[in-house]
């Protein structure tokens, strides 16, 4: 039986779009860049009085190995950063959906419990082993990572899960000082540049650090110059 894939990148689009206005921004050549058989499509996007928000698309090996990267960084709430990341590979999925502490103020746990009750639902599908990163300290313990075959549907719907109680809990928050925000927000993402990350360092290798430094900096976390 053929397994129901979400698109993450549409479907956060439309959950935004739903409750805020988006425009999306022109990233000239940066939009498409390939090399070495891995072609990256990169869509950037302005979400008024809340943000930046960035679908980063990667296939490689004619499409058998396919990843989808979906950034929310918010700097009009006190709200965690969301990244939401799938890979999948000859037949195996493995689904991120990570909330990184960027919070001016300490987040609470009444916060965090519906994104752990989407993680107890999912006990059964094996957890995705990845440590000794720098952020794994900033990561909070609520977020998804799992692996597996014949379980892409399930993954997709934790996603979703994610992204929905993430934005349905914005509209009802308080502004916050976007300039403190976004100082959180540059911190985090000029460390991933500098210190690496999976994603980054294939990046880096293909594109060199200019390329991929504007990538991260600008078109995923909305870091300006």
């Amino acid at each position: 039986m053929k397994e129901n894939r979400t698109d993450l990148g549409k479907m956060m689009l439309e959950t935004l779009s739903g409750k805020f206005s988006v425009k999306k921004l022109d990233i000239g050549t940066d939009a498409r860049l390939s090399k070495s058989g891995m072609i990256f499509d990169t869509e950037s996007y302005d979400v008024k009085g809340i943000g930046h928000f960035c679908i980063l698309r990667m296939k490689a090996m004619l499409g058998l190995m396919k990843m989808e990267t979906v950034v929310l960084s918010v700097s009009g709430k006190d709200v965690p950063l969301l990244n939401l990341d799938r890979v999948s590979a000859f037949g195996k999925h493995t689904q991120l959906a990570e909330l990184y502490d960027t919070q001016l103020e300490p987040w609470n746990e009444n916060e965090q419990a519906p994104y752990q009750a989407v993680k107890n639902r999912d006990a059964d599908i094996p957890d995705y082993g990845s440590s000794g990163h720098w952020y794994d300290p900033i990561l909070y313990p609520c977020s998804y990572a799992k692996t597996g075959k014949g379980v892409e549907s399930r993954l997709s719907a934790a996603a979703c899960d994610y992204a929905k109680i993430f934005v349905e809990r914005l509209s009802s928050l308080p502004d916050c000082d976007p300039v403190k925000k976004s100082v959180k927000i540059k911190d985090f993402a000029e460390k991933l540049v500098s210190s690496g990350g999976p994603a980054v360092n294939q990046m880096t290798k293909l594109f060199g650090k200019e390329t991929a430094g504007r990538l991260i900096l600008r078109h995923m976390y909305g870091v300006n110059d």
